[in-house]
């Protein structure tokens, strides 16, 4: 074979080389087109299903919240102080902080906070006892001198985070017993 026949003979399988890698990005093309529209699709059902979840835990804390606020309105006593007024999801804000308070209740000289959460953890001892006393004085100044109390209410409330509350002098609040209110004055038969 001569020269020029063995330089074609090789350009012919450079070509066929060629052809067969083309077809394989082709089809690597496609198939990272159908992983992309996967991947999309995926991620349009992960923000559904975050949304659902969100939606979720802010209704089981809204429920929470109603639970303990009603519980505290018909009996407005904490460690043996009375209060007066009980009110809930109190806020406040200046340029530089903002702050929501779950159930705040009022006597002449001292306040009640209670954070509510559905299940209490340890950091929501910490984060009541310094952040939210802290910012509670800092947004509201008329009760500075007020003495504050705080209790953590939770419809879950591991006893291990329950003796820590103990220990800091932290009020807890659990659901117990019966606590329906029954609205019926108006029952009809159907």
């Amino acid at each position: 074979m001569d020269r020029l026949a063995i330089i074609e003979a090789n350009m012919i399988k450079i070509q066929e080389a060629q052809a067969k890698t083309d077809a394989s990005i082709q089809a690597l093309q496609k198939s990272q087109a159908k992983t992309d529209a996967q991947l999309a699709k995926t991620d349009a059902q992960l923000a559904k299903t975050d949304a659902k979840l969100w939606s979720i835990g802010v209704n089981l804390g809204h429920t929470a919240e109603e639970f303990f606020y009603y519980a505290m309105v018909e009996k407005p006593v904490l460690g043996g102080i009375t209060f007066d007024t009980v009110d809930t999801n109190i806020k406040s804000h200046t340029k530089t902080l903002q702050d929501e308070f779950d159930i705040v209740m009022y006597n002449g000289d001292s306040i009640g906070l209670i954070e509510v959460k559905h299940k209490v953890h340890p950091s929501d001892l910490h984060t009541l006892t310094t952040q939210k006393v802290q910012n509670f004085r800092l947004l509201f100044p008329d009760f500075k001198d007020y003495k504050i109390y705080v209790g953590i209410a939770g419809m879950s409330v591991p006893e291990a985070v329950a003796k820590q509350a103990h220990q800091k002098g932290i009020a807890v609040l659990r659901q117990k017993g019966e606590v329906t209110h029954i609205q019926d004055s108006n029952l009809k038969a159907y």
